[in-house]
């Protein structure tokens, strides 16, 4: 990354830190889209100029460099939060919700208390702060971006725990995503307790037709 590729990613936050903002934090979440699983969030909040070399949307990452950044952040950063939505949380209010409920947690969860938040995306959580949300905004705030690898890499490994649990849907290949091997097991065992319902009714609905 060049260093007007660097600057570019803290280009937001020497926006509102020139406001007079003490603390501006970036949030993002990981498994809106999955079959199964919560929703993760995370909310990072840097030291004043920090620059953390390699740190990007963690789409855009291999697992083994976002596990390497995931170590990274939670060392340099002035504070970090890893929030959740359950399974029945995202049922009772819809995947948005949920994913925004997740965020407001992650924030309210840092031990710092964030004063201006830059949350990834269209919409922003209902927090007592201001905010202000960035379409594609792990690719362009160095906060957000943490955000997005701590959010991934926590989902992923809670994954990866109930993959040992019900092995028959191998969650360690595709973390709950609809993939053709996860959608096979959906199809040949049903539902487990970690699936979305609301999520699986195409897929149930085929079952039903063969």
């Amino acid at each position: 990354m060049s260093e007007s590729e660097k600057n570019k990613m803290l280009e937001y936050e020497k926006i509102y830190a020139e406001q007079g903002y003490k603390a501006v934090c970036g949030v993002d979440e990981a498994g809106r889209g999955p079959l199964a699983g919560p929703v993760c969030a995370a909310a990072v909040i840097f030291p004043d100029g920090l620059v953390i070399e390699g740190v990007d949307d963690s789409k855009k990452l291999t697992e083994k460099k976002r596990e390497k950044l995931f170590e990274v952040i939670k060392k340099e950063a002035l504070a970090y939060s890893v929030a959740w939505a359950s399974v029945e949380e995202i049922e009772k209010i819809n995947i948005l919700n949920a994913a925004m409920l997740a965020m407001k947690r992650a924030v309210e969860g840092l031990k710092v208390k964030a004063d201006f938040v830059l949350i990834d995306g269209n919409k922003t959580p209902d927090l007592s702060v201001p905010c202000v949300s960035i379409v594609k905004g792990d690719a362009l705030s160095q906060s957000i971006a943490a955000a997005s690898i701590l959010a991934k890499v926590s989902r992923d490994r809670l994954m990866l725990e109930l993959a040992e649990k019900y092995p028959e849907y191998h969650f360690e290949k595709h973390k709950g995503y609809g993939t053709k091997i996860h959608r096979e097991a959906i199809l040949e065992y049903g539902a487990c307790e970690i699936h979305r319902p609301s999520f699986l009714k195409k897929i149930l609905a085929q079952k039903e037709d063969e």
